[in-house]
């Protein structure tokens, strides 16, 4: 394994965002002491189904998502440090500055993420796609299937989080307002970007964990191609039928695309680029390349308040006075970013965290393999990881040394991949889309499709069944 290579996750199936060794991270999950049987492992395991009850109840109680996973994870912890002052030893200090690592880069990750989809949202490029798609006559039925197949497409090269924000920013630009169609298109959006990332070595966390582990070769992860495409193909196909017939109000729009906007876009395009090559090029954390791409776009404003958008105002007859126009201003764009998501992607990690200190997750893990044939343990997991961020599902499973063919190898990669699927909050993806369509897309709408995405699941697994049979 190469010890520079290391990862993080978001709730799960994200981003890719190294931090520190897979090898050190194993290592430690091994020296954790055991507290599920004490105080502090029950009172931990009460406080975070607490907050995640709160959660799932966001949008009938109206709190806000971050609150109750900030506000109880940051407990879990004081209760931990409590419990080691107490009775002495522990080595939660060490455990949590690993663990900041993580969440530090996911958090600059996100920001830059989402300061890029506020920056081409600000400068009309959302609006000038929703103006052209409107105009090509677009029914909602082809604009679920079109949304749907470019998040499929991009996930395997950009990671499944940024797909989703972008593909549900142009659908919800599309949609006319109408509830019927956003819900359907952005759960649809939000499993074409977890399948289509589960069957490329860089489209997924569990993806790269497995590949640096040795336990599949690069070109054998093109076994899963066919299963991921399944696993969104089903879902999709059966939402369909109740996707609403007709088409958006066709009002006639013209959204000009703001000075500035082209090379944005070049910009965007160019920090996806540079996030990718950082990690896998130069083994350096991929929210670096990112942070340097927003550099980019900082010094491009500058550019476009002082100097660039001179002659798109001569032109709009403003010779005077055009500093009193609204222009294009970088921290208008950082203003606008959905803190509740950032925030609530910290107490996740942080809480997760803790139980994976605890060691919930390996004793979860060791009773799975310990009981099961597996071929179900892995179904199962795959399962659990809607619930548990699946870094700490797989550190458990390498950890354990378990001996398994390449096909098992190929099924946990894909079922922890795309069982963050089946709940919005299971992925990075998931939550990152809560974000843009607060007001429609919540746990609960997301839950209603949760029997249709399960259809795909097991659908998923059974063609993996039937291709894999060569490798056993």
């Amino acid at each position: 394994m190469n010890e520079h290579v290391s990862a993080i996750d978001t709730i799960n199936h994200g981003v890719e965002l190294p931090s520190f060794s897979l090898e050190k991270q194993i290592s430690m999950a091994d020296g954790i002491t055991n507290l599920t049987g004490t105080w502090i492992g029950y009172t931990s395991l009460i406080m975070f189904l607490a907050a995640y009850i709160l959660v799932i109840f966001e949008d009938i109680i109206h709190l806000k998502k971050a609150k109750p996973m900030v506000l109880f994870s940051c407990f879990m912890w004081f209760f931990i440090g409590i419990y080691e002052a107490i009775n002495g030893g522990g080595h939660s200090h060490s455990f949590i500055e690993h663990l900041i690592a993580e969440i530090g880069s996911l958090f600059f990750f996100l920001f830059v993420a989402m300061t890029y989809i506020n920056t081409l949202s600000s400068l009309n490029v959302f609006q000038s796609l929703r103006a052209k798609l409107l105009s090509m006559g677009l029914g909602y039925k082809q604009l679920f299937w079109a949304t749907g197949c470019f998040a499929f497409i991009l996930s395997p090269f950009a990671d499944n989080m940024t797909t989703a924000l972008l593909m549900s920013t142009v659908a919800l630009a599309v949609s006319g307002g109408n509830k019927k169609f956003i819900v359907p298109a952005f759960v649809n959006i939000v499993v074409a970007a977890n399948a289509g990332g589960a069957w490329s070595p860089f489209g997924d966390i569990t993806t790269l964990m497995v590949w640096t582990a040795g336990k599949v070769e690069t070109v054998a992860f093109s076994y899963l191609f066919v299963p991921a495409l399944v696993n969104w193909g089903v879902p999709a196909l059966i939402m369909s039928f109740f996707v609403p017939k007709g088409k958006p109000e066709c009002r006639k729009e013209i959204d000009a695309l703001k000075p500035g906007a082209k090379l944005a876009i070049v910009f965007g395009i160019v920090t996806i680029a540079l996030g990718i090559f950082f990690h896998q090029f130069l083994n350096l954390p991929p929210f670096l390349g990112m942070m340097l791409g927003m550099g980019f776009l900082m010094f491009h404003s500058y550019y476009m308040k002082h100097w660039g958008e001179k002659k798109f105002l001569k032109k709009l007859g403003l010779t005077k006075d055009r500093r009193k126009t609204e222009r294009f201003d970088f921290f208008k764009s950082v203003e606008a970013i959905e803190y509740d998501t950032l925030l609530f992607f910290f107490g996740v990690l942080a809480a997760v965290g803790a139980l994976q200190y605890i060691g919930y997750l390996r004793v979860i893990g060791d009773k799975l393999y310990g009981n099961m044939e597996l071929t179900m343990a892995n179904t199962i997991l795959g399962g659990v990881s809607a619930v548990l961020d699946n870094i700490p599902l797989m550190y458990a499973v390498l950890k354990m040394n378990k001996t398994m063919e390449v096909d098992q190898w190929l099924l946990i990669t894909l079922t922890t991949g795309v069982g963050g699927s089946l709940l919005s909050i299971g992925s990075a993806a998931g939550v990152a889309v809560m974000g843009i369509g607060k007001e429609h897309y919540t746990f609960l709408s997301h839950l209603r499709w949760t029997p249709v995405i399960a259809i795909g699941y097991f659908a998923s697994i059974a063609v993996w069944w039937l291709i894999t049979i060569g490798l056993r």
